[in-house]
């Protein structure tokens, strides 16, 4: 078994710690993983991505034509990245940002209301984890609670102590509401 995963926005929307939490839920798991962030000089508005690889025996390169799973936080991401998703593939699409249909009817989307869900959780910086929890259910590979734990000992004791009842919240409501939002046939 080898997933990968491309988690793409604007730099501020948490790609990266998505990221860095499947990976380290996949490597608490015992599996083997690879992490691959880009981004630009900004701090925050510019892009950002990051690849992540989770396999069950090594893995031989952390670069990735065809994904099996695309994360797309906005539409110049989508734009950018959904083509490159493998047939059957998986693509969880920010639905409060991204109002244009997929042009591929080859993959599952999951058209989540990540911004939506946040707010209505009391904080907008959690949409990295609601979209996370979407893709958990999708994917498979790891579970809710191994990604859970990962979150805990990625913010414990950074000063973000406080924030891991809210992003536990948030990855559960993304990974038990991802269901609702499926479309297409793949």
């Amino acid at each position: 078994m080898e997933k990968a995963v491309i988690f793409a926005g604007f730099g501020g929307q948490g790609i990266l710690l998505a990221g860095k939490i499947l990976a380290r839920a996949g490597m608490n798991r015992g599996l083997e993983v690879t992490w691959l962030p880009s981004y630009g000089p900004e701090m925050r508005g510019g892009t950002a991505n990051c690849t992540v690889v989770v396999a069950d025996s090594p893995i031989g390169s952390p670069v990735v034509d065809n994904p099996e799973a695309l994360v797309a936080m906005n539409a110049p991401s989508l734009d950018k990245f959904e083509a490159r998703v493998a047939e059957d593939g998986i693509v969880v699409v920010n639905s409060s940002l991204i109002k244009r249909p997929l042009k591929r009817q080859d993959v599952r989307s999951i058209l989540v209301p990540v911004n939506d869900i946040a707010m209505e959780l009391g904080n907008p910086r959690v949409i990295n984890m609601v979209a996370l929890g979407a893709l958990v259910r999708a994917l498979g590979v790891v579970s809710l609670e191994d990604v859970q734990a990962a979150m805990e000992e990625e913010l414990r004791g950074k000063g973000r102590d406080k924030l891991i009842a809210l992003n536990r919240e948030a990855l559960r409501r993304g990974f038990s509401e991802a269901e609702k939002y499926v479309t297409g046939d793949a």
